[in-house]
């Protein structure tokens, strides 16, 4: 007898070639509208779902794992981060979690280092400038537009995880010199080929930076990891930029240092509350002082398919009875 296919919910629209392949290999139950779940829907979800493959911008608390089904034994979601997901909880409820890690490193990494090249460098101002006054400009001027050199400066990275070390190597080429704060430290072999300074004290790192990036994942012990005390430790000159998760800044405490000069800029590609931008980042970014994406980071179609691939490689791996490869465990958050 042929072994019955498992029932996968996905929550939201996927690349057609992974949705083509789920449809292959699953009784996959797709989102051809690509908008968000409601509740009502998630709950719905979890209860009729073998698998469920949920994105970050689905909330899989604690209240609403209680509400699923016999069936669910597997959360296969699209996304290297699991900050979404109430994971102690479904480990009690004995559902698998996996995620996708890795395969989104190098084009997180691509954005970071655009972010890092476009704050300083006014980047953006001077896109717009030319869109909107291409009849007047009066072409090159030896002090207008000025923006601040990279080459020579010190990168300060917190979290030197894959994609902090993935934008070590590309900002090392560009001449700045690598520095960074971890829960561990690198292993030895990693330090020598970035030629990196390993800072124990977050604080102390953070003072003596130029520019900063984040690259932690978002977890209790991470949420507003940089304060507004730590912010506060930072040069008047230095730079921020977050590819990772708008949780882990201080977004109120980062709005005031842009408004009183306190910070030179900032490039943010999350946000502390999406989908919502706060107005007063908006206002900003009219200014050359911040740099605003909307979680476009590893939006490569490369990376979407690549996603796509891993979560059907934990879904076949586990229904086949084996140990996912990309399973996350409490511990590991």
């Amino acid at each position: 007898m042929a072994k019955t296919k498992p029932v996968v919910v996905v929550t939201r629209r996927l690349p057609d070639v992974v949705e083509t392949r789920m449809r292959e290999l699953f009784d996959a139950r797709l989102n051809t509208d690509d908008r968000p779940m409601t509740q009502a829907e998630l709950v719905e979800a979890v209860r009729t779902a073998d698998v469920l493959v949920p994105t970050v911008t689905d909330r899989l608390d604690a209240a609403l794992l209680a509400q699923a089904g016999p069936k669910l034994k597997l959360i296969a979601q699209f996304g290297a981060g699991v900050d979404n997901i109430d994971v102690e909880a479904a480990n009690h409820r004995s559902i698998t979690v996996t995620n996708t890690p890795g395969v989104l490193t190098e084009d997180t990494a691509d954005m970071t280092m655009a972010l890092i090249l476009a704050v300083p460098r006014r980047l953006k101002e001077g896109a717009r400038y030319i869109q909107d006054n291409a009849e007047t400009w009066e072409g090159w001027s030896p002090t207008w537009m000025l923006g601040h050199r990279i080459w020579g400066k010190r990168l300060g990275i917190v979290g030197m995880g894959r994609i902090g070390q993935a934008v070590a190597r590309r900002a090392k080429a560009f001449g700045l010199s690598i520095h960074y704060h971890n829960r561990r430290r690198a292993p030895e072999a990693i330090e020598e080929e970035l030629e990196a300074t390993y800072w124990e004290s977050l604080d102390q790192m953070l003072a003596r930076m130029d520019v900063v990036s984040v690259h932690c994942p978002h977890t209790p012990a991470t949420f507003h990891l940089l304060s507004a005390r730590r912010l506060k430790l930072m040069k008047p000159s230095a730079f921020i930029v977050n590819t990772a998760r708008g949780e882990i800044i201080d977004e109120m405490a980062l709005i005031r240092m842009l408004e009183q000069g306190q910070l030179a800029g900032a490039g943010l590609d999350v946000f502390e509350h999406e989908p919502t931008a706060e107005p007063k980042l908006l206002k900003l970014a009219r200014a050359h002082k911040l740099v605003l994406l909307p979680h476009m980071g590893s939006a490569t179609l490369e990376s979407r398919v690549d996603m796509g691939e891993r979560v059907i490689i934990n879904i076949r791996t586990f229904s086949d009875g084996h140990r996912p490869p990309d399973r996350v465990l409490p511990s590991m958050l």
